[in-house]
């Protein structure tokens, strides 16, 4: 019996084939990264209220309920388009030292006036229904990235976008533009007074409640460090939250200052800097102590120093880059701006195309959309359509009321600007229930309209507006962001090797550029991570420098050691 025949060796793959095989393993593998899995439910889960919700609530029911009496009782509230864009001012800048927030709401009624200036001259010459679109989405656009780049905060560009959107929709005639700015400048200084107002009797609020929050980031990383989970997260929310510490102890620097004011001042520094110990040592932190400070930081009592930590000898200054640097070809801001742009642009045809005769409401949806990257869009698409559809169920109750009289007009468009405030911050889908009502309500100060069509429009709105604006989000890509992280890691190289190298006069400095770096790396990695269509993103060398950063930011923080034997260690 013959033995069979020895079986051959498969053959093996030419290299050519090698590397098709490879490239194949690679783009299935840079699909899978960039079609990231998209959160559904989780994006509706509420979350813990701010701890100052209160203050823009009642801050917007003040600055709104002076200028829409007055024009009560003249008989105007036709005019309440024009004070409304004046009195949202009320909502921003309230995280702010008095000082910093002073300029900072300056500077946002002159932009909020700017803003319904193009938009009352663009309705004023009365060009197509599709020409009014356009300046409406440029204008969000723009928008968006200055509110971006300047940092004003939340609400950021949305309450501009919808004030400025439905100005342009509204009947106008250019000789009255002038009168009709005025009225929002005048809002506007409305706005401005009530932010100031509580500064007299709580002059250092905003820097207590930052360092406050630095001290339970401290307690929070001390905890997370003994039980051993998730340290890394808590230990860059601390870093985030002494850097923010820092920054508004330093807004107040140019501020008149009496002998109270300076020690409280200096007592609020050596707090942060305690904060800043827990960096470096969380071992030795104590939780409950560090909580315990946080607590006696309420009220307007005298700031008790702590007696283990000297306060700075001067408070490091960090100097921020210019606008215009963050709006420079190659910024990671343009993109966004770019989404807006197409976003708004898409809702509103599509809205004219479906005769809404309000397009500008699918245009304000779009808008308020565009967060720092895709996934972050999607997950706020999801809460406004949700907070949108249980709006109008809350309208279809409320109109009833509200059209008895002008003045229960105006009584539940304020409750409603006070609930948006307040449940705002636990989730932008709980907010968005009482904003719904409050933007069908300003449509009927003028004469009261049919609530069954209000709503249908408003439905068909938002659902235009979310899905283009969705669209949109996806087609334009924002590449730049695996750019950011790039500059990001040589920036936080470059500000560890400063500190490591930076003589102990010029160590508070460096440590203080070396945590923003850290900061501003955590920030630009987590944008990046949401965004499609990215090239692999460094993960591991982040989280190197990160682990490099925190280590030499502790040792700067001890002060036992150079900095560059523990980096190197």
């Amino acid at each position: 019996m013959s033995s069979p025949p020895p079986t051959r060796p498969a053959p093996r793959p030419r290299a050519r084939d090698q590397v098709r095989f490879r490239d194949q393993a690679r783009v299935r593998d840079q699909v899978r990264a960039h079609v990231r899995r998209l959160p559904l439910a989780s994006v509706l889960r509420l979350g813990t209220p701010s701890d100052i919700w209160f203050k823009p609530a009642l801050s917007v029911v003040a600055a709104t309920a002076v200028p829409n009496l007055t024009l009560l009782a003249l008989d105007r509230l036709d005019l309440v388009l024009y004070t409304m864009a004046g009195s949202f001012c009320a909502l921003y800048a309230h995280q702010l030292p008095y000082a910093a927030r002073a300029r900072a709401l300056a500077w946002v009624v002159a932009g909020m006036t700017a803003s319904m200036a193009v938009a009352l001259v663009a309705a004023a010459l009365a060009p197509p229904a599709a020409v009014l679109v356009t300046v409406g989405a440029l204008l969000a656009a723009a928008q968006k990235a200055l509110c971006d780049a300047t940092r004003v905060g939340p609400p950021g560009h949305l309450i501009f976008t919808f004030v400025s959107s439905a100005a342009l929709f509204a009947p106008q005639d250019l000789a009255r533009v002038p009168a009709h700015l005025a009225l929002t400048a005048g809002a506007g200084a409305v706005a401005w007074l009530v932010g100031m107002a509580p500064a007299p009797l709580r002059p250092h609020g905003p820097e207590r409640r930052t360092t406050a929050r630095a001290l339970r980031a401290a307690a929070a990383y001390a905890d997370a460090h003994a039980a051993g989970h998730h340290p890394e997260r808590a230990r860059a929310a601390l870093a985030d939250a002494v850097h923010t510490a820092w920054q508004s102890l330093h807004a107040t620097r140019a501020a008149p200052r009496t002998g109270s004011s300076r020690a409280t001042r200096t007592a609020l520094a050596a707090l942060t800097a305690t904060a800043e110990h827990a960096l470096a040592a969380p071992e030795d932190a104590d939780p409950a102590r560090l909580r315990a400070r946080a607590d006696a930081l309420r009220g307007t009592g005298a700031v008790p120093p702590p007696e283990d930590v000297p306060p700075p000898a001067h408070l490091p200054a960090e100097a921020a880059p210019p606008v215009w640097r963050r709006l420079a070809p190659g910024s990671p801001l343009l993109p966004v701006a770019l989404r807006t742009a197409v976003g708004c642009a898409l809702a509103g045809y599509a809205s004219l195309a479906l005769g809404i005769g309000r397009p500008y409401w699918a245009l304000v949806t779009a808008a308020s959309l565009y967060q720092a990257n895709v996934t972050l869009t999607w997950s706020r698409g999801v809460q406004r359509v949700v907070g949108n559809a249980v709006g109008v169920v809350a309208f279809a109750a409320i109109a009833p009321l509200a059209h008895l009289n002008h003045a229960a007009l105006i009584v539940a468009g304020l409750l409603l600007a006070f609930g948006a405030e307040a449940l705002m911050s636990r989730n932008y889908w709980l907010g968005s229930v009482c904003v719904t009502p409050m933007a069908l309500l300003v449509t009927e100060f003028a004469r009261f309209q049919d609530p069954a069509a209000l709503i249908t429009e408003r439905v068909v709105d938002t659902l235009v507006g979310a899905g283009l604006g969705l669209v949109a989000a996806v087609a334009v890509t924002n590449r730049r962001a695996a750019d950011r992280v790039e500059h990001a890691i040589a920036a936080a190289d470059r500000a560890r090797a400063h500190a490591e190298r930076a003589p102990a006069v010029e160590l508070p400095r460096a440590r203080r550029r070396l945590t923003a770096s850290l900061v501003d790396l955590r920030a630009a990695h987590d944008a990046a991570v949401g965004e499609w269509w990215l090239r692999e993103l460094p993960a591991q060398r982040v989280a190197v420098t990160e682990r490099a950063g925190h280590r030499t930011l502790a040792a700067t923080v001890r002060g036992a050691a150079r900095p560059s034997d523990e980096a190197r260690a």
